[in-house]
């Protein structure tokens, strides 16, 4: 059998590919492959000598930082639905054919660049506080003032407010799928007589359950890594009911300065986020498969 051998016509070099990627390989050697198994090394000691899995042991007996856990679980577990209701509810909006609906797209947005910005927080701190502008709106319509940084449930509420304030990315990732939607679909059910109703059960969803995953998927992880909301707005408190596990590791690290228990607490939270992305990923293809 006759052997072909391969002949570069151009004359480029086999290592040129090589090279043109070599920016994107040592910076992927230098800041997510370097740093994340110094990491994992770092957490198997004391700052100093090597301890094992001791960082891990004192982290699972730490009863301050178990609540740091449930509170990063109570706080996903209320945010992220909420979150992708309000998108979806506000991409159904915007995606209907108006007269300068761009502009309502651009607005409902902006909050979403604005949310990071450390100005915003301080001004959803005043906000709400006891003679803040929440409180003067309820006193307006006979509510009682609430103390929001004073009782627990009303403190997580208030960072989850502010996130959930902050839904632009998620809608327009909503909102992209939706118009990729054909309408011949809807046209269909509309001569079968078809209400909204039923059309967004039988059409609209089933047609967006993946991009519904991913936006699940991200909002988890973003929720999961809160920490500059609580930590301005509340500083983990009252009692360390919005300490999450972000600003447990920050304390570990920058107040306590133990950086062995830092970096194994973020091990921790790595594989705690991955088994939710895990089970989420393995319920939606067993829906999937059940053609639900």
């Amino acid at each position: 059998m006759k052997t072909r051998t391969y002949r570069n016509p151009t004359g480029v070099s086999r290592y040129t590919g090589l090279l043109l990627i070599s920016p994107f390989i040592i910076g992927a050697l230098l800041l997510i492959v370097y740093p994340f198994v110094s990491s994992f090394i770092t957490g198997l000691t004391d700052g100093n000598s090597f301890v094992g899995f001791e960082n891990y042991k004192h982290i699972l007996s730490d009863g301050q930082i178990r609540n740091s856990a449930a509170v990063t679980l109570k706080y996903a577990l209320i945010l992220v639905p909420l979150k992708l209701t309000v998108s979806l509810a506000v991409a159904l909006l915007l995606n209907m054919e108006l007269r300068g609906i761009g502009i309502f797209r651009t607005a409902f947005y902006i909050p979403s660049i604005l949310g990071a910005n450390l100005a915003v927080i301080i001004m959803w701190q005043y906000l709400f506080t006891s003679e803040g502008l929440v409180n003067q709106l309820l006193g307006a319509v006979g509510i009682s003032p609430v103390s929001w940084y004073g009782d627990p449930n009303a403190a997580l509420f208030m960072i989850v407010l502010l996130r959930l304030w902050e839904f632009g990315s998620t809608m327009i990732i909503f909102l992209a799928a939706l118009r990729d939607i054909p309408k011949e679909l809807y046209e269909a059910a509309r001569v079968d007589g078809c209400g909204r109703a039923r059309a967004f059960f039988s059409i609209t969803l089933p047609q967006i359950k993946n991009v519904i995953f991913i936006n699940l998927v991200l909002q988890t992880i973003a929720a999961m890594q809160e920490f500059n909301a609580p930590y301005i707005l509340t500083g983990g408190g009252p009692l360390g009911k919005t300490r999450t596990i972000g600003m447990s590791i920050y304390e570990e690290m920058f107040t306590y300065g133990d950086a062995g228990t830092a970096n194994a607490l973020s091990w921790l939270l790595f594989v705690l986020i991955a088994l939710i992305v895990f089970i989420m990923y393995r319920v939606t293809g067993t829906l999937r498969r059940d053609g639900r």
